[in-house]
């Protein structure tokens, strides 16, 4: 199926909360890992999103270059011709963006979206996040209004996050006095501020104890009750259209009960860096290690070119990173219900939020 539209990206989030399961949201910074990730939904029968990070961009760009809004787009670019290989439904996704960082990643990357529609081509992205999580609220979401009234015209989703996901990525760590949980005087607010752009579609990341990084199962103490007061409190208020659709930020060494109480209380949407890191890195240290003599020059020898050609590692390493996906589908319950075999596809959008971890 091709990358899904607007339409297609809305219907995909409200079944995930009808039916209490949500889609892994994986990171990328190459052909490689996006074709991993390709594979492994196709592999569950499993709709999911690709995204692509500042740090992402600017890797897939080349050393030289570091341009995160070009490494994006040739990411994107390259999702939008494979994926019509595949049965399956994928959305395009940028993930955090700070402010500091708009103007040279997600606006260059909205103006090509904008651009593309000009000529009757498709949305180049589904939707970008803007992270103004580090801003007095007021702020953060001042600049999400904006945002969201320029997206809508484009039929992009909005992402934004209040509190402050723990740990660290992409360079950006959170300090010890950040808010690592949002309140539903928080989500009130948003609700309040955004829904005042009629018919646009946004996703919130709500804080709840999360943290990025890699943890031991235990180490990481969420509290996902906080995410169903916030859906009371917002519900209470501006009723149940308002309900939010969540996304889940940082799930490394989370238990999986947690993970499913999480999508019992909305959570559509979970975002998987680090475990898809490991999987991918450690399956080129299974051969390197396995097949030492063979990429090294040991002792003056030639070494075995089968063995150092990057094609032959970069193909175990793809592989298990798709399996790694399709793990991640099982988890979140979102194995077995891609909407390729559907045949028609169509919902009004409502409102959705994101929640981070």
């Amino acid at each position: 199926m091709p990358v899904a539209d607007y339409t297609q990206f809305c219907e995909m989030l409200d079944r995930a909360r009808k039916g209490r399961f949500a889609y892994p949201a994986i990171n990328v910074t190459s052909l490689t890992t996006a074709n991993a990730v390709l594979k492994g939904l196709a592999d569950s029968k499993s709709d999911g999103i690709i995204q692509v990070s500042t740090g992402g961009g600017a890797f897939a760009s080349g050393a030289a270059v570091k341009n995160m809004a070009l490494g994006a787009i040739s990411i994107a670019e390259h999702v939008h011709r494979v994926a019509a290989r595949y049965s399956i439904y994928v959305a395009l996704h940028t993930d955090h963006c700070q402010a500091d960082k708009l103007d040279t990643f997600v606006l260059p990357l909205v103006e090509e979206t904008e651009r593309r529609r000009a000529t009757g081509q498709p949305n180049l992205f589904n939707s970008h996040m803007f992270d103004g999580s580090a801003l007095p609220l007021k702020e953060n979401l001042d600049i999400a209004v904006r945002l969201l009234e320029r997206f809508k015209k484009s039929d992009l989703i909005l992402e934004i996050e209040t509190g402050v996901v723990g740990g660290e990525e992409d360079g950006i760590k959170a300090s010890g006095a950040a808010k690592l949980y949002t309140t539903p005087e928080d989500t009130l607010e948003v609700a309040r501020r955004l829904r005042a752009v009629p018919g646009a579609r946004y996703l919130l990341a709500a804080t709840f104890g999360n943290v990025h990084g890699v943890y031991k199962p235990g180490q990481v103490k969420l509290q996902p009750s906080i995410l169903k007061d916030c859906q009371d409190a917002v519900v209470a208020a501006f009723g149940e259209a308002a309900r939010f659709h969540l996304v889940f930020h940082g799930g490394s060494g989370s238990e999986l009960r947690d993970i499913h109480a999480a999508l019992e209380y909305g959570v559509v949407k979970m975002n998987i860096d680090t475990d898809m890191q490991y999987a991918f890195t450690r399956a080129i240290a299974d051969h390197c290690f396995r097949n030492y003599d063979g990429v090294l020059r040991v002792d003056g020898e030639v070494g075995n070119k089968r063995t150092y050609d990057p094609r032959s590692y970069m193909t175990l390493a793809e592989k298990a990173m798709s399996a790694r996906v399709v793990r991640a589908t099982n988890e979140l319950r979102s194995a077995g219900r891609t909407m390729g075999d559907e045949s028609a596809v169509g919902t009004e959008c409502g409102t959705t939020i994101s929640i981070s971890r």
